[in-house]
């Protein structure tokens, strides 16, 4: 029989989780270059490493980084506008297509090559292929993805991702490329949405970088919908997970021009703050000494981060003037 929580049982949690956004929040303020779920990721595990996750807090903890997570996710769609995305042109469309589906494809395959689990390995490729930590909750939750791995996973692609924020602007600059190559590049191979804004903000690209990252999340729902379809199992294959297909509902919503601007505008906001309050619920999940002990998930994320990085640039180079 199912057993839904109390609202008194997961009270203690949600609070934890709604302390963990107001910080992740004034973090963001402070440093804009730190985005919201960056921020909650972290601080979720630093409560689990300092030993603060205790029993009563995981129900509500459960909550929030489960429904609240699918809603935000449905939400996400909102925020993608397809004529947007399709006047990018077929260069960069092309770019974004064959980065994100040969590092999607060939990273599980690295991962068992370094000894890391499936689940892992999969949620690794999710995360860098497609938009980070977003990716890797509804992937975990359309694939049958566990806990554990999800953790692993957010740690490594949270920590890459972040690192982009510097070496791409740099490496762009030493490679001499010029604005219109960068936004492909930074959209095209950086893990997170906000990741790519703080760069394009602090070069000038804010626009057309966020545009092909979008692109890139778009991906989102046919991948994971197609992976939990393939995953082998009796009896009949699932069907598209439902925070999946309303998600695809909410980009066909958007691209019919019926919804207003003023709730395209305040998407944004309610979807970053559920986005962090589930991201800090996922993020008590990851034991950070095991995760910079263990080292392959570590190798496993960086060896993506390239591939996704040098695919990408390759098709700046050799398609974007």
């Amino acid at each position: 029989m199912l057993h839904i929580p109390s609202r008194t049982s997961i009270l203690p949690g949600v609070l934890v989780a709604a302390m963990g956004v107001v910080l992740a929040l004034a973090v963001h303020a402070l440093l804009p270059v730190l985005s919201p779920a960056v921020v909650a990721v972290a601080a979720g595990a630093a409560l689990a490493a300092l030993g603060g996750v205790r029993e009563r807090l995981l129900p509500g903890l459960r909550l929030v980084s489960r429904p609240v997570l699918r809603v935000a996710i449905v939400l996400l769609g909102l925020r993608i506008s397809v004529p947007e995305v399709l006047a990018m042109g077929w260069r960069t469309v092309a770019i974004v297509l064959v980065a994100t589906g040969l590092t999607f494809a060939l990273t599980p395959t690295a991962g068992r090559r370094l000894g890391v689990s499936p689940g892992t390995g999969l949620l690794i490729a999710t995360g860098v292929s497609i938009c980070g930590a977003a990716a890797i909750a509804a992937m975990r939750d359309g694939a049958g993805g566990d806990d554990e791995d999800a953790a692993n996973a957010l740690g490594v692609v949270v920590l890459y991702g972040s690192a982009a924020i510097i070496a791409v602007p740099l490496l762009a600059a030493w490679l001499g490329l010029s604005p219109a190559q960068l936004a492909v590049w930074t959209g095209a191979a950086v893990h997170e949405v906000a990741q790519v804004a703080a760069i394009g903000a602090a070069t000038g690209v804010l626009a057309a970088a966020v545009t092909v990252k979008l692109g890139r999340v778009v991906l989102l729902a046919p991948i994971v919908a197609l992976t939990a379809r393939a995953r082998p199992g009796t009896g009949r294959p699932p069907v598209v997970p439902l925070f999946v297909a309303g998600f695809l509902a909410m980009v066909a919503l958007r691209g019919t021009g019926l919804v207003p601007e003023s709730v395209t505008s305040a998407v944004p906001p309610i979807t970053d703050l559920l986005m962090a309050a589930a991201l800090f619920g996922l993020g008590t999940g990851i034991d950070v000494r095991r995760l910079l002990s263990g080292g392959r998930a570590l190798l496993l994320g960086g060896l993506a981060t390239g591939l996704i990085g040098a695919i990408s640039l390759a098709g700046v180079v050799l398609l974007i003037p």
